[in-house]
């Protein structure tokens, strides 16, 4: 690779760094912004949520705009909102200020991740030159939120606004380099008569934010539970009107073709499941080890911190394995490894040890390693080049609801105790809502094994798709 090609890698990967390492360090900080604005345990899940509502509802429209409108320009734009949004967040002084500047910086996050992801295979060629800027990438991303862990408990120890004020800093950075670096050599797909595709972009924003709204929405448990069905059965119905105008338009916002391409639905799905395991366990261990074990931010982090060899393994070792044995063996691989993380920590105690810990901390490391990176390269195989930026729009729409799933399921599960603010956590709570991360992963281990039975070929230097 170039110097230039370097620096874009540089500047892409810190962009979708800042974007796990900001994730990451909000939930390490929940406890104390619980304590300082006095909030309930359903508002906490609610400010992760809120970033998840504002990611998952624009996604798809995101990842559209940046082949339409421009990958640079929506990088450059949405970099900008994301970095003043975040900073506003550290301002808040009650609830409200801070879910909606979640929610303006995950809209924000919604259009860059997806243009940033498009630069990255416009900048390199498919084959080798692509496999190990996208190991790069994903190592970056999977390594945003295992450190952000440990930064997010030594912010968190200073006060917990610097979690929102730190990552301004970075993502200034990131921007004054972003802007003589980076190019578009892809004319953006212009829609056949010129116009934007008005109606399905209204639809598909409607539908998937009332879906991630349900999704939210779970942690209510049977409270309100015709509510949530409603939401639900309005969000499927805005999604069915959405296909319908697909269907008719002559320039689509989302070619449904593409869902037929080999694997995409299944890296989705596997996405999703994978995220919802890991953002349930996240949300679960942090409550579990301050609010029960009486640890501060910085343990908590510091307890994590071994998460974070992906951050080494993931460009290092994964594109490796993957050139050798294929992007869904690898991929599996990973998953069974969080599977068996999971699974360990099912029957914790409240006086465990932190070396009884320790084989879950690692092992969801090892899963981070091999698997951030596969679904990554998988997202775009076998997509047209100028379609990239909605192969990674719907990669990182699986994520976030996901992340949304993981949190909203966990604090449904564990409702009796953690509904009311100062309820006590209870161990029997924490068991019950490890439940969940571990089924996700049983799920997303069955559906990718799909992936080996379609795979019968011998593995090529090209990752297969998964």
């Amino acid at each position: 690779m170039n110097v230039r090609a370097w620096g874009v890698l540089f500047v892409l990967s810190g962009a979708i760094f800042l974007e796990g390492i900001d994730v990451a360090m909000l939930n390490v900080a929940l406890p104390a912004i619980r304590d300082d604005l006095g909030l309930s345990t359903g508002t906490l899940s609610g400010v992760v949520s809120a970033y998840v509502l504002g990611y998952g509802g624009f996604m798809l429209l995101g990842g559209r705009a940046a082949d339409l409108l421009g990958k640079r320009r929506m990088f450059l734009l949405w970099l900008t909102v994301f970095l003043i949004f975040s900073g506003l967040g550290g301002f808040a002084t009650e609830g409200w200020m801070l879910l909606t500047a979640r929610f303006v910086t995950g809209v924000a996050a919604a259009f860059m991740a997806p243009a940033g992801l498009a630069l990255i295979t416009g900048t390199f060629p498919e084959g080798p030159p692509r496999n190990r800027a996208l190991g790069v990438y994903a190592g970056t991303a999977a390594g945003g939120f295992s450190l952000g862990l440990v930064a997010g408990g030594v912010l968190a120890s200073a006060g917990w606004r610097w979690v929102f004020f730190a990552p301004v800093i970075l993502a200034a950075v990131i921007l004054a380099a972003a802007i003589p670096l980076l190019r578009d050599d892809t004319p953006p797909a212009r829609p056949a008569r010129g116009s934007f595709d008005l109606a399905g972009a209204a639809a598909v924003t409607t539908s998937m934010l009332l879906l991630a709204y349900g999704v939210v929405r779970l942690e209510h448990g049977t409270e309100g539970f015709g509510i949530t069905l409603s939401v639900f059965a309005a969000g499927f119905a805005a999604l069915a009107a959405f296909v319908g105008i697909e269907r008719r338009s002559p320039a689509p916002l989302v070619r449904l073709g593409i869902l037929r391409t080999p694997g995409l639905v299944r890296v989705n799905a596997g996405a999703l499941l994978f995220l919802t395991a890991f953002a349930g366990f996240q949300f679960v261990i942090t409550l579990y080890l301050q609010e029960l074990r009486g640890w501060s931010p910085l343990q908590t982090g510091l307890a994590m911190l071994i998460v974070g060899i992906d951050t080494i393994l993931a460009p290092t070792l994964t594109p490796k394995l993957v050139n050798r044995f294929g992007t869904a063996r690898v991929l599996f691989a990973g998953i069974c490894s969080a599977v068996l993380g999971y699974a360990l920590f099912l029957p914790v105690s409240a006086d465990w040890t932190y070396a009884a810990m320790l084989p879950s901390m690692l092992l969801l490391g090892l899963a981070f390693s091999l698997a951030y990176g596969p679904l990554t390269t998988a997202a775009t195989d076998g997509v047209a080049e100028h379609e990239h930026g909605l192969a990674g729009g719907l990669l990182y729409t699986s994520i976030q609801f996901g992340t949304a799933l993981g949190v909203s399921a966990v604090t449904a599960l564990s409702v009796v105790a953690l509904d009311t603010a100062g309820s006590p956590i209870t161990l029997e709570a924490i068991r019950t809502a490890l439940i969940l991360p571990a089924a996700a992963a049983v799920l997303a281990a069955i559906i990718t094994a799909f992936g080996l039975r379609a795979r019968t070929s011998v593995p090529t230097p090209t990752p297969a798709p998964v």
